[in-house]
C-alpha cells in the first residue's frame, strides 16, 4: 500500500487528504476503523516515542496522545496498590502484563488530558493491555502487532470502529524530511539524537553531583518524551512514568508552571482525601476524573454547592483547602525534571522545587546559567547540562 486515503484533513473543509509514500510502500496497516489525518499524526509521534523508550530502558513502553503530544508516557514497572486504585485499576480481574502496567500509567497519570488519546505501544498488545484500552474513552492505538485475543477485543470497541494500527518496527525513515507550510517546503535532517547514553548527563554544574541510577532512568525518560512534545516543553517523571507535561507553552516559566500542576495534581490523587472521595456508585469514570479536577481547583464550589454535590457523592465532602495541598504536595519527593531548551532563569527551578523535583536535565548555554545553578544550589538539586536542544515542530 503506497497510500492511504483520509476523510478529510486538520478539518472537515480541508479536503482531499491522504497519507502516502513517495518510494516505497506505507510502514503501517489499518487492521479496524477509519483513522484520520489528526490520528496518524499521533500515532507516528507516539510510536517513535515508545520505540525509543524501549530501546533506552528495555521495558515495555506506552504513550498516551493528544493533538500531537504525549499526555502521558511510562515504561512498565509494577503498580502499587495506591496506582492501582487511582488509575481505576484496582477493581480488574486479570494480572497486569509489564505492557500492561505501562498503559495504565501512561493513560492514568493525566486522565484529563488523555480523555479521547491515541495511544501507542512497543510491544505486541496482548489481552491484558487490550482490556484496559477497551475500558478508555479512546480513538485508537497503534502497535507493532496484536495477539488475536487482543485484537477481537479492540475490533469490538466503539461498535467496531475503533482504530487499529500495525506498524512495522523494523521500518526506518529516510535521513532527510520534509513539510510544507503555505506551499513551502521545508527540509531538514532526522532527529536522531541518541538519549540513552549516560554520558549526555555527565556535565554536572551544581554542588550536588549524585544522580541515583532511577534518576538517570527517569532523566531519559524526561528527554525522549520532550523529542516528541511539540515545544516549548517541560515533563516532570517519577518512577518510571511522566507525571505532568507542559506543551506548546510560548514561555518556558509557563511550561514548568503547567507541567507542575499537573504532577501536583497526580500526587494530591494519591492523597487520602481524595482517595477516599465518597462517589456515588453510578458515577462514570470520566465524570470522576472531572469531579476530582474541580475538587482539587480553586473553582471546588462547582462541585461542592448544595444541589450540585449530591449528583456526585453520598455525603458531601470536605474542601481541600490551599494549606493542606501544599503539605501534601511537599511530601513528593524524588522528581526528576527534564527541558527542551535552557532555563533562562531561576524561577523555572523554584517552581520545580515546590513540586519535589530533586534531578534535573537541560541543555543549559542561557546567559543567566549562574542564576539557575544557584538556585538548585540552594535547594541541594543535582542538574545536568546535556547541551542537546529537544525542540519540536
Amino acid at each position: 500500500m503506497k497510500e492511504f486515503a483520509l476523510k478529510y484533513g486538520c478539518n472537515p473543509n480541508q479536503k482531499p487528504s491522504r497519507i502516502y509514500m513517495e518510494q516505497g510502500e506505507l510502514p503501517i496497516e489499518v487492521l479496524n476503523g477509519r483513522p484520520g489525518y489528526i490520528n496518524f499524526l499521533d500515532a507516528l509521534n507516539s510510536w517513535q516515542l515508545v520505540k525509543e523508550l524501549k530501546a533506552a530502558t528495555g521495558l515495555p513502553a506506552a504513550a498516551s496522545f493528544k493533538h500531537v503530544s504525549p499526555a502521558g508516557a511510562a515504561i512498565g514497572l509494577p503498580l502499587s496498590d495506591t496506582l492501582k486504585k487511582i488509575y481505576f485499576v484496582d477493581d480488574i480481574d486479570f494480572e497486569l502484563t509489564p505492557l500492561a502496567s505501562a498503559y495504565a500509567r501512561a493513560r492514568g497519570a493525566d486522565r484529563m488530558c488523555s480523555y479521547g488519546d491515541f495511544c501507542a505501544l512497543s510491544d505486541t498488545c496482548d489481552e491484558a493491555t487490550a482490556r484496559l484500552i477497551k475500558r478508555e474513552v479512546s480513538d485508537g492505538v497503534i502497535a507493532p502487532d496484536y495477539t488475536p485475543e487482543a485484537l477481537a477485543i479492540l475490533k469490538a470497541k466503539r461498535k467496531g470502529t475503533y482504530n487499529i494500527i500495525k506498524i512495522d518496527p523494523a521500518y526506518k525513515p529516510a535521513p532527510i524530511e520534509h513539510k510544507q507550510v503555505f506551499g513551502i517546503t521545508f527540509e531538514q535532517g532526522r532527529n536522531e539524537v541518541d538519549l540513552s547514553d549516560p554520558k549526555i548527563f555527565e556535565n554536572i554544574p551544581t554542588k550536588n553531583k549524585t544522580f541515583t541510577k532511577e534518576a538517570i532512568r527517569d532523566m531519559m525518560i524526561s528527554l525522549i518524551t520532550l523529542k516528541y512534545t511539540q515545544s516549548n516543553s517541560v515533563c516532570y517523571v517519577k518512577d518510571g512514568q511522566a507525571i505532568g507535561i507542559g506543551a506548546g507553552q510560548q514561555s518556558r516559566i509557563h511550561c514548568t508552571r503547567l507541567a507542575g500542576s499537573k504532577a501536583d495534581e497526580w500526587w494530591l490523587r494519591q492523597s487520602p482525601r481524595v482517595m477516599n472521595l465518597p462517589f456515588r456508585d453510578d458515577i462514570h469514570r470520566a465524570d470522576r476524573d472531572n469531579v476530582i479536577n474541580v475538587y482539587l481547583s480553586e473553582e471546588h464550589d462547582d462541585v461542592l454547592r448544595d444541589g450540585t454535590w449530591q449528583q456526585y457523592f453520598m455525603e458531601r465532602p470536605e474542601v481541600f483547602t490551599r494549606e493542606q495541598e501544599k503539605e501534601w504536595i511537599a511530601k513528593n519527593t524524588k522528581v526528576t525534571l527534564g527541558s527542551d531548551a535552557f532555563f533562562p532563569f531561576g524561577d523555572n527551578i523554584e517552581r520545580a522545587h515546590k513540586s519535589g523535583v530533586e534531578y534535573i536535565a537541560q541543555p543549559g548555554g542561557s546567559i543567566r546559567d549562574d542564576n539557575v545553578i544557584e538556585t538548585c544550589d540552594k535547594y541541594g538539586i543535582a542538574m545536568a547540562f546535556t547541551g542537546i536542544r529537544l525542540f519540536h515542530h
